[in-house]
């Protein structure tokens, strides 16, 4: 089976493959049917003018030896020695040679039985459809059949005949066999030859549509390799340009394209990098007054109880979108190391459970707050791996706090599993869910699904792109499931050696307690946020945040809820 697969994978790929063997295939079909053509209308010019020149003589004999037979004055007794004379005769003008086989050979059959004239030559070589034929009407008939030698010999042959009657009354039949094997070896020669030629000429039509394949996709395979190269980064790549043909063209608006494209792209980066700069700048720039305002802030704060109530009340909305906008400057600032390529993963050996049961604990209050319960499901086993702690913690309490607040008050279950290769982590909530088309947006930055709802947690709307960022920087996959009606499940994935490519994820991304109605939609749906690098040269980072798509065995099966690599924001 392997070999079929790779001729059916070569088969594909190769357009020169199919080229050259489409044109083989139909080489072999004309060359087929004109060397059939050639050869039946050679081998029958042969065949006819020798059968007519065997028709005239065999004709002339019989012709001869009935005039021979009717003046014969010869008693009955002495008529088989009549009969032989003249057949002697007759098959001594088919000897023109001594040193020569003879031209032909002569067989005489009657009511009396079979005799033959000229040595060797067996009476079957005459076939009973012949003489059928002879016996009923008085004329000269031939066929093609096989002369039959006594040594053993078989050569093919051509039999004519005629019947001649004695002056008795009685019958015979007379038979030339007419040896064709100088036109046998003319026919073989010819095939041969025909042979020859349809081979030379189908060797000689793969050789032109291999040279002419290449030329063509040549150029085609150099524009695919350019391509490859380009879109991995290298953006200065070019085509060469040779003549003015098509193919010159193809690549002149190939060049003119990858121009365009490198400009935009350029134009793109350098608009990247101003905003990140801006971004980090304002935020380190408002530090100093942010701090400032901070303490003048927790003044006022501490003695709010000498306020009247409503100034009091001021000085708690103050603290509150102090502490807010705090959060907002940090996560700003996490960004722009990302966007800097400036983040470096700190790792260590942790034991995953450890992080969770922390995240859930300071959770608590607010579940309690929302009326959700958190449910956590741990193994027995430590669930070790290496990991920033501080990052998988952010990652857990991004979504555990987004779980309690879209639950709707339900139960929040937090599962832990683990195997060889990768520890998993999954968060699931029985709250709105994903609607069809949201998931191309829950990764944009300050995105909500609901503008109109307000954030009662606190959130700075940044909190799944740095998630996501995390979870890219180990090496890992941070997915989603949703549906309405149905709730969300969100699921991290990580290698438990820092460095090691997951293949697969210990805890499925779909939740058992989803019924047979909930579809999930095939792949990654949406796009989660894509920054633009400032440098060229990493060409990988330009793709997903996420480290690789989800595991070929996962892949679901239906279009209509959400299965992706993507999450909710708060």
């Amino acid at each position: 089976m392997r070999p079929w697969r790779l001729v059916r994978g070569a088969w594909r790929r190769s357009i020169q493959l199919r080229v050259i063997t489409a044109t083989l295939a139909l080489s072999l079909v004309v060359v087929s049917l004109l060397g059939v053509t050639l050869s039946r209308q050679i081998t029958d010019g042969l065949l006819q003018a020798h059968a007519e020149a065997a028709v005239a003589d065999a004709a002339a004999g019989v012709d001869s030896a009935q005039r021979t037979l009717a003046v014969s004055d010869a008693p009955p007794d002495e008529l088989r020695q009549t009969i032989t004379r003249i057949v002697e005769t007759l098959a001594a003008s088919g000897n023109t040679s001594a040193a020569s086989d003879p031209l032909y050979e002569i067989v005489v059959l009657g009511d009396e039985g079979a005799r033959t004239y000229r040595s060797g030559v067996s009476p079957r070589s005459v076939p009973d459809s012949l003489r059928e034929r002879v016996a009923d009407e008085e004329r000269i008939f031939r066929t093609y059949t096989s002369i039959h030698y006594l040594d053993g010999r078989e050569v093919p042959g051509l039999a004519v005949g005629g019947q001649i009657t004695d002056p008795y009354g009685g019958d015979y039949e007379l038979y030339y066999l007419f040896p064709l094997t100088e036109q046998q070896q003319t026919v073989d020669l010819v095939l041969t030859a025909l042979a020859t030629a349809g081979v030379l000429l189908i060797m000689l039509l793969c050789a032109l549509a291999w040279l002419v394949a290449r030329q063509v996709v040549t150029p085609v395979r150099l524009a695919a390799r350019i391509a490859e190269r380009f879109s991995a980064g290298n953006l200065a790549e070019r085509m060469a340009v040779r003549g003015r043909d098509d193919l010159a063209r193809l690549a002149m608006s190939f060049n003119q394209m990858a121009a365009s494209l490198q400009h935009q792209i350029g134009q793109l980066e350098d608009l990247s990098r101003m905003q990140q700069q801006f971004v980090s700048d304002v935020s380190h720039e408002l530090r100093t007054p942010l701090t400032t305002v901070r303490m003048a802030a927790d003044v006022l704060y501490e003695s709010r109880g000498q306020f009247d109530p409503t100034v009091e009340r001021s000085v708690e909305l103050l603290q509150a979108q102090l502490d807010r906008f705090e959060a907002l400057l940090t996560d700003l600032l996490e960004i722009s190391r990302f966007d800097a390529g400036a983040a470096a993963l700190n790792a260590g050996r942790y034991d995953v459970r450890d992080i969770v049961h922390k995240v859930v604990d300071a959770a608590t209050p607010l579940a309690v707050e929302k009326g959700s319960e958190l449910v956590v499901d741990v193994p027995v086993e430590p669930a070790m791996a290496e990991v920033d702690d501080r990052r998988i913690e952010r990652i857990v309490r991004n979504l555990v706090v987004n779980a309690v607040e879209h639950g709707e008050g339900h139960d929040v279950r937090v599962t832990v599993a683990a195997d060889d290769h990768a520890v998993a982590v999954a968060v699931r909530d029985h709250g709105v869910g994903l609607k069809p088309g949201e998931s191309s947006l829950v990764f944009h930055r300050f995105w909500r699904a609901d503008p109109a709802r307000a954030r009662t947690t606190g959130g700075t709307g940044l909190g799944l792109s740095i998630a996501l960022e995390d979870a890219r920087l180990h090496g890992g996959w941070l997915q989603a499931w949703g549906e309405p009606g149905e709730g969300s499940q969100f699921r991290l994935t990580l290698p438990r050696l820092a460095g090691d490519d997951l293949r697969s994820s210990p805890l499925a991304l779909v939740p058992d307690d989803v019924g047979d109605g909930g579809l999930v939609d095939a792949g990654s749906i949406g796009e989660p946020y894509r920054r633009i690098l400032p440098s060229r040269a990493e060409p990988d980072d330009a793709s997903s945040p996420v480290s690789s798509a989800a595991p070929p065995e996962e892949a679901p099966a239906a279009p209509a809820a959400s299965a992706e690599e993507v999450g909710r924001r708060a």
